[in-house]
């Protein structure tokens, strides 16, 4: 096998090994707020940011629900400034989230400081909270979410592909 058929076959082997149920669930509460019309709060860093702009748009504009990032730099530079980077999503969670919407991290390593602060955050406040990770099962971010999405790889491109292929498969089957 060549390396791009190896790199396929691990993205492929990645997919097939993620707990379903748990794409289940994540659905079950993306589709709640969709019909109670409340907000999804997408969090990430580098390309699990990218990420999370993409869903953003699909949600808002595939499924019409309301959707949003912190990904503006003016933004990011003041909160980080005032607050330190590791507590930047935190402290724009306390600013813009409400007890009734939804956050949801990805983070590929599972223990980015500031995407553990913000859904540990979460976590102690009430507010639903979907994690995406992956390297080690039973990272920090993994241990915060009222459901948590493992990817069993080390490679980041393979986590990348399948945290937004996951993410994807949940705004076709919310589709009208």
């Amino acid at each position: 096998m060549n390396k791009k058929e190896k790199f396929l076959q691990s993205i492929h082997d990645a997919l097939y090994q993620i707990d379903q149920t748990k794409v289940d669930s994540a659905q079950k509460l993306i589709h709640n707020i969709k019909k109670k019309n409340k907000m999804i709060y997408l969090f990430g860093n580098g390309a699990s940011a990218t990420i999370a702009d993409h869903l953003a748009t699909d949600f808002t504009k595939t499924n019409k629900i309301k959707s949003r990032t912190f990904n503006n730099s003016a933004l990011m530079t003041c909160y980080s400034n005032d607050y330190g980077y590791g507590n930047l999503f935190k402290e724009c969670i306390k600013s813009y989230v409400n007890k009734t919407d939804l956050c949801i991290f990805i983070s590929s390593s599972g223990e980015s400081k500031n995407v553990v602060n913000a859904s540990k955050y979460c976590q102690s406040n009430n507010i639903k909270n979907i994690t995406l990770t992956g390297f080690k099962k039973n990272n920090r971010l993994s241990k915060t979410g009222i459901v948590n999405i493992y990817v069993n790889s080390l490679n980041y491109n393979v986590l990348e592909t399948v945290h937004q292929a996951i993410l994807l498969s949940i705004v076709e089957n919310l589709k009208n």
